[in-house]
């Protein structure tokens, strides 16, 4: 079966929602059957009114223009004498409203499916029925589904033939098999609160925010409609708040039919924690609401615990934000109009993801669509798939994900074909910083992003181009590692690369201090190796004396959040790094904590003490990026760290701290489950470790290493 063999067909007008409708007979009974499909838009297959399959947001967001996935159903029990295949679809990414900017119509102008269905009969023939304009096109009870705006559902309508389908004139050639995770219903929440506000609206609390729907069952007359709307939080006053969805409706607008029906939304989703009911038909009862959990599904491999209830929260926040917004692709945040494939996030989260989860798959299919919508001229969009256009394409730390991220999954997993694949994206967003201005090991032009979302009094507009400067050494560095693996000359690049450090040094640093007094300029200086190896003590000595002096606190934003812990532990400033942690006071990871937090804040103050909320422009309440203090979680408190890609060979080195009085974290790895456990006792620590067959660990405790194999290791100090 070929699906690039059938045709695109259309609606014979631009439907909002249009089901594609086809009868056929079979002479003999089935033997065994299949049906692939795709869509220009989302689309969900009936075959005799059973759907097929338990996949959601199908065919997935791709770089639509260059790749569209298609996936393939086992129908073999479906299947009868007389049988009639519906696909329902929606516009989806593809076509629907993206962004705050409302772009629509991005890669196509209208709804288009395709499918091929082939069935051997226990008589030997084979039947094939192909999308074609036999096919007749007409409405059901999706009255129109939107990624940002919800649903409108009418259960009194049927499924009602309109016309003949159309041939859609386009390429078959962008079809490609699904290469990424399957978009499942991975968990079912209760219903925990019913919640009268102060003014008057009925709203259920379900305790934690997720990405996903809500599944309830309700029974009013014909014709009556009623809707629920979705938000994050409650304002001060325990109100519904909605104002940071910005012009995102969320909303599932549903028309009863006189009978009690369970209903859950097709092609949209929201992030939501509270739901508010408006014209409910009858009395609310929380047994009849569900929140549905939704995500691509990825396989759980990293836990971490301690002996502190609001670090072990934050971990599991940590996870909750990776599985609200790792649905296809890596999003920022799965609730207001954006939902966006943020280059810069993924880089700062995706050696945090590799801990929590097998994202190998995941990454992969995303990486794939970076290539695709890299540049001729070798920039990096600032969202994948490419949405924005020029904007932001080509900013340092967002472009780098196009470096950072095939490196990081590949020593999570060991996948030299991970390199092999992505080098060409690595090396030519290299060579295109290498163009930029007048001095090819210099990055001192263009627009960036710089340290988004930082607090640091000292950082200036002009720290854009240092940060630019020190990501450019850093992929530098990356590219000619993933080439000598390759097999590559990388002589040329070895050379540019000790350019651009003695640069950078020239440029940004004095007698082995940085000139900026920013917390982020010292942390890239040292973790991406631009000063010597004895200036890294006294760097961040002097990080450690500016969080002293912005009031003992962190001030970093996106970039140089991801590696301040590591840069302060691993350069003798360990007891810092616990304060940073265990702070309770904004701005701190656990102080969202302490507001209720169930998910990781897009600020560091998105909600201040009093209860008031910060800005509604700019203000998620469930955006990974800062949960990239997780891999430090894992890799220097548990002290879990692969010195070779996939684990074969690992560095357990905990760092404890007496404030928390004990840690037990695991992975599970290709060679099987990686265990490091820490409690203090006394005035002595404790430690175990089990290594699993095939891994050799270099065990550190107190600055000695010991070379271990397959077994179980306990030491005290």
């Amino acid at each position: 079966m070929n699906i690039r063999n059938s045709n695109w067909i259309t609606a014979g007008t631009a439907e909002l929602a249009p089901v594609f409708i086809k009868k056929f007979t079979l002479s003999a009974p089935v033997k065994k059957a299949s049906i692939a499909a795709s869509a220009l838009g989302l689309y969900e297959i009936c075959i005799n009114g059973v759907r097929v399959g338990d996949l959601r947001m199908t065919p997935g967001w791709t770089s639509y223009k260059k790749r569209v996935q298609w996936q393939e159903y086992d129908i073999t029990p479906l299947l009868k004498a007389e049988n009639e295949i519906t696909i329902s679809t929606a516009e989806g990414w593809c076509i629907g409203t993206l962004a705050w900017e409302n772009h629509h119509h991005l890669w196509s102008d209208r709804i288009a499916v395709i499918a091929s269905l082939e069935a051997t009969l226990e008589n030997g023939e084979i039947v094939t029925v192909n999308t074609d304009n036999s096919w007749s096109w007409g409405r059901g009870k999706i009255v129109r589904s939107e990624i940002y705006n919800g649903e409108i559902y009418d259960q009194r309508a049927e499924i009602t033939a309109i016309g003949a389908a159309e041939i859609y004139d386009h390429t078959t050639d962008i079809l490609t098999p699904q290469d990424g995770c399957d978009i499942r219903e991975i968990e079912w929440l209760p219903a925990k609160e019913l919640i009268i506000t102060p003014e008057g609206d009925t709203v259920i609390d379900f305790g934690q925010e997720i990405t996903g729907y809500v599944s309830f069952s309700v029974k009013g007359e014909a014709g009556h409609t009623c809707s629920i709307q979705h938000a994050e939080i409650l304002d001060a006053n325990g109100n519904f708040y909605i104002e940071n969805l910005r012009a995102a409706k969320a909303m599932i607008t549903y028309t009863c039919n006189g009978e009690r029906w369970e209903y859950h939304p097709h092609f949209t989703f929201m992030g939501f924690r509270y739901i508010r009911l408006n014209n409910w038909p009858e009395e609310v009862s929380l047994k009849e609401f569900r929140a549905v959990v939704l995500h691509s599904d990825m396989k759980r491999t990293g836990h971490f615990e301690c002996s502190d209830p609001e670090l072990n929260r934050l971990y599991e926040n940590i996870v909750w934000g990776q599985r609200g917004n790792f649905l296809d692709v890596p999003t920022d945040c799965p609730q207001r109009d954006e939902r966006l494939g943020w280059t810069g996030d993924a880089q700062a989260f995706v050696r945090c993801a590799a801990y929590n989860y097998d994202v190998h798959d995941f990454f992969r299919k995303w990486l794939r669509d970076l290539a695709a919508d890299q540049r001729e001229d070798g920039r990096i969009p600032a969202v994948i798939p490419d949405v924005l256009g020029e904007g932001g394409a080509g900013s340092a730390a967002w472009g780098d994900a196009a470096v950072i991220c095939p490196w990081q999954v590949y020593m999570a997993y060991g996948d030299l074909d991970m390199l092999r694949e992505n080098f060409p994206a690595m090396k030519k967003w290299v060579d295109w910083i290498r163009a930029q201005g007048e001095r090819e090991e210099v990055w001192n032009t263009g627009g960036h992003y710089g340290d988004w979302l930082n607090l640091d009094p000292n950082y200036k507009d002009e720290d854009q181009y240092m940060i630019a400067t020190a990501y450019f050494a850093y992929s530098c560095s990356i590219v000619i590692k993933a080439g000598k693996l390759l097999g590559c000359d990388m002589s040329e690049y070895e050379a540019l690369h000790t350019r651009i450090v003695e640069a950078f040094r020239a440029l940004y640093m004095q007698d082995g201090r940085m000139l900026s007094r920013t917390q982020t300029a010292h942390v890239l200086a040292v973790y991406f190796d631009l000063c010597r190896e004895e200036e890294k003590a006294s760097l961040t000595a002097d990080l450690a004396q500016l969080i002293h002096e912005t009031g003992d606190h962190l001030a970093t934003g996106f970039v140089g959040t991801p590696y301040l812990m590591h840069v302060l532990s691993e350069n003798g400033q360990n007891e810092t790094a616990y304060n940073l942690l265990l702070r309770r006071e904004y701005p701190s990871w656990l102080y969202p904590v302490t507001m209720g937090a169930t998910t990781i804040w897009e600020r560091w103050n998105g909600i201040f003490p009093d209860g008031t909320i910060n800005t509604p422009s700019m203000n998620s309440f469930n955006h990974y990026a800062y949960g990239a203090v997780g891999d430090w979680m894992m890799g220097r408190m548990a002290g879990i760290t692969p010195i070779e890609p996939g684990y074969t060979r690992v560095a357990l080195a905990p760092m404890p701290d007496p404030r928390v009085e004990w840690v037990k974290a695991s992975i599970d790895t290709a060679r099987g489950r990686i265990i490091s456990e820490w409690k203090y006792e006394g005035a002595q620590v404790n430690y175990t470790f089990t290594i699993p067959a095939g891994v050799t660990a270099e065990i550190t405790i107190s600055g000695k290493t010991e070379l271990c194999g397959e077994g179980r290791y306990s030491f005290t100090v």
